[in-house]
């Protein structure tokens, strides 16, 4: 059991896969406060999704045990592309687009971190800051010369893409390294001590923990603390006795998560679960927690909320119908962190105007069609498209075909029947739904 209060936490609620030196790392939390450390998001879209989660609830926990939270935009690695996980190379962004993205992702982040200039409020960095101005011979005379071709031909993020014959450019075989001069470059700056990552990130780290010990006696000379290399190398066997530690920074990943059925966390049916309300509605967001499978429950409740262990033994414990009970629990708890209190009310509130009393709910998602459109009416399956009820309108016919369409709760038989304005209530309103939990609201303007 660690001795820290923050390790103790991410080991009660799961969040734990590797870490370099858990010994060294916990006699650091216990012996220095703040601990700064770090997770990096590359800007590959205008928001996260819930497949980062974890690594946000991470950097929150950090916070409210009192350390630094870094969050390092990858403005300059996402130049070049993470090969990890991936079967191809990543589409190369404009400087343009990486900026809207970077943009995106800070509001995420505001929902769940204090930023700040105090000691253990989080602050938001771009690597491109210092990615930008390499000068490449430089950079290779003194980092490349530590990194083995042949230790990095064994990587998985590597060794999985040539397994497979797919592509592999020199330019993401170039991501490694840069990564691991993130880890250097955060330490001098910012004392960052530990790098947080998934589990596909563990080589990564690794390279970026070596980098640290092979550059750090020259480091200190070069930040003006001593003059020699043997000054520097004692200065650094001193911290390692002070704190006991095997290492002087550390890394520690998260597991790869998916859901009991096997998916992956952050997808849905109907695509990515964004972070952003503009995104993915507060509504939608809340409906995908609600819809976990109960074997999830537990799992998401310690990982993703903030409910106390006691409480979320009771929770998992329910059995039959009475886990929904902690399904809608888990909903408001993740969705009132992402988007505030009064929407993950809304968003339960319209839930059960909609399920449980057969009403519209204020909160449903909502579209809005012309009148003009709608006098002359517009065939079922078109307006499902438009309503992002389907992709297509192969699959809206499909959906028709296959009895899981409906407009005002009557299931809708001909793809082609127009849906007019005979068909809104008195509010100018048309409820659509595909199956029995997607609904939307078509509104005439």
């Amino acid at each position: 059991m660690a001795k820290s209060e923050f390790l103790n936490v991410l080991e009660a609620r799961g969040f734990i896969h590797q870490c370099t030196d858990m010994e060294g790392l916990d006699a650091l939390f216990v012996n220095e406060k703040p601990v700064a450390a770090y997770i990096g998001f590359d800007c590959t879209a205008p928001s996260l999704h819930a497949g980062s989660l974890m690594q946000i609830m991470l950097l929150r926990w950090l916070q409210k045990c009192g350390h630094k939270p870094i969050v390092l935009m990858g403005g300059g690695t996402t130049k070049v592309g993470d090969p990890s996980g991936k079967d191809e190379s990543r589409k190369l962004l404009s400087d343009d687009q990486i900026q809207q993205n970077m943009d995106g992702i800070k509001k995420v982040f505001s929902q769940y971190l204090k930023f700040g200039d105090g000691p253990t409020d989080a602050i938001m960095v771009n690597n491109d800051d210092w990615l930008k101005n390499i000068n490449y011979i430089e950079f290779l005379r003194d980092y490349g010369k530590h990194f083995s071709v042949n230790r990095m031909m064994s990587m998985d993020s590597v060794k999985l893409r040539l397994e497979r014959e797919q592509h592999l450019s020199f330019l993401e075989f170039n991501y490694m390294i840069l990564q691991a001069y993130d880890f250097v470059e955060l330490n001098k700056r910012y004392n960052c001590r530990l790098q947080f990552g998934g589990s596909d990130q563990w080589g990564n780290i690794i390279n970026g923990t070596e980098l640290y010990r092979h550059l750090n006696p020259r480091e200190i000379i070069s930040s003006g603390f001593t003059k020699t290399k043997e000054q520097a190398s004692e200065i650094v066997k001193q911290k390692q006795r002070d704190y006991s530690l095997k290492h002087d920074v550390f890394g520690l990943t998260t597991p790869l998560l998916t859901t009991a059925s096997g998916a992956k966390m952050g997808k849905s049916a109907d695509g990515a679960v964004w972070l952003d309300a503009e995104m993915l509605s507060p509504y939608d967001y809340w409906q995908y927690w609600r819809n976990a499978d109960d074997r999830d429950v537990g799992k998401f409740l310690r990982l993703f909320t903030e409910l106390s262990l006691d409480e979320i033994a009771k929770l998992e414990a329910l059995k039959d119908s009475q886990i929904n009970d902690a399904k809608k629990i888990l909903a408001n708890e993740v969705t009132a962190l992402c988007h505030g209190k009064d929407a993950a009310q809304k968003a339960a509130d319209t839930a059960q105007k909609t399920f449980e009393q057969g009403q519209l709910g204020d909160d449903l998602p909502t579209i809005e069609i012309p009148r003009k459109e709608l006098e002359a009416g517009i065939p079922a399956f078109d307006l499902l498209k438009r309503a992002s009820l389907a992709e297509s309108g192969g699959e809206a016919r499909r959906l028709i075909t296959g009895g899981g369409a409906k407009l005002n709760d009557e299931k809708i038989v001909d793809a082609n029947q127009p849906i007019s304005l005979t068909h809104a209530n008195s509010n100018g309103v048309i409820k659509l739904s595909a199956g029995k939990k997607r609904h939307v609201l078509v509104k005439v303007v």
